[in-house]
């Protein structure tokens, strides 16, 4: 009941908070959900699974891509566009699932990275339906969605908030469920888990399935926000984005890869403008935060907690 109670007041105070922020504010507000998203996804596989992807971009790209074309082409309304989008990055999902998930550690690394590698080169290549390098431009934003406008700043990011809060209570479900526990079993032990009679594989294709569904869906709201999509979408230096969200805010925890976005995001937006050396700093705080950190900003707040009772001993007759 607590990461539920707390999702849903840290939404509440966060749409309040927007409706006085300016519009810049608000777009960078809406860009950390979006990637938090994202974040969430691949925490499924690296936090619980112990999976660690590095080709996610692929899902984010494929649902974007799908959204931008059956919209542009098809003029499609934005929620059979959502439906597209998250329906094509769960098909790929499915099948690459079908040749990653019977591998594991550095090769499932290796895998991810390569499969999410020809995704880029399938867009990059495939001029007629993706535009190529110059992507596909001039997506429009739906005017209305929930009965709020979306073209105003203000009304997306709502949307975008509903979206994670939506997604964060789920997963808050699913990490919790028989089906979470099973799955921090493979992440421990998946020797382990197989001799006691667990289906490995199936829980594997099913976290790596569920887990490009959502990332689909960050890729779809990312598509609407900027209007535009591109091959960069799907590159590896988005995959390894994501990751760093993940290492930076904390895997394994469910407000971890919120907290990893909103840093990465924020920090990326503010270094940038006051020099052109951000990337070196931001590379400097990662190398502290795996370090010193890692259990990321999260894991570092949890141990930095003052307890509230003091540990009691075992109790006596």
């Amino acid at each position: 009941m607590g990461p539920r109670v707390g999702a849903a007041t840290i939404a509440g105070l966060a749409a309040l908070a927007v409706v006085a922020a300016p519009p810049f504010f608000v777009h960078l507000a809406t860009l950390v959900l979006i990637f938090a998203l994202l974040a969430m996804s691949l925490n499924l596989l690296i936090g619980y699974t112990g999976l660690a992807s590095f080709g996610h971009a692929a899902y984010f790209g494929a649902g974007a891509y799908a959204a931008a074309v059956v919209t542009l082409r098809y003029h499609a309304g934005f929620w059979l566009a959502a439906a597209v989008g998250m329906a094509a990055s769960g098909l790929l999902g499915a099948l690459f699932g079908l040749l990653a998930t019977r591998s594991r550690g550095v090769y499932f690394l290796l895998i991810t990275m390569a499969l999410g590698q020809v995704t880029w080169g399938l867009a990059y290549r495939w001029v007629s339906l993706t535009g190529g390098d110059n992507g596909l431009p001039g997506v429009p934003r739906p005017a209305f969605a929930l009965g709020w406008p979306m073209d105003d700043a203000r009304g997306f990011y709502l949307l975008a908030l509903l979206a994670v809060t939506i997604s964060l209570l789920v997963l808050a479900l699913v990490v919790e469920s028989p089906f979470g526990y099973a799955l921090r079993g493979i992440r421990e032990s998946e020797s382990r888990m197989r001799t006691l009679g667990y289906p490995v594989w199936g829980y594997k294709y099913a976290a790596f399935v569920t887990s490009t569904l959502l990332a689909g869906a960050s890729g779809v709201l990312h598509v609407f926000l900027n209007g535009f999509v591109s091959p960069v979408d799907l590159h590896v230096s988005t995959s390894a984005q994501a990751m760093l969200m993940v290492i930076l805010g904390g895997s394994g925890t469910i407000g971890g890869p919120v907290v990893g976005a909103a840093s990465l995001v924020l920090l990326q937006n503010v270094l940038s403008t006051v020099t052109r050396r951000w990337m070196l700093i931001l590379g400097v705080l990662y190398v502290l935060v795996v370090l010193y950190a890692p259990g990321g900003i999260v894991g570092l707040l949890r141990r930095r907690r003052p307890r509230a009772w003091p540990e009691r001993g075992p109790a006596r007759p």
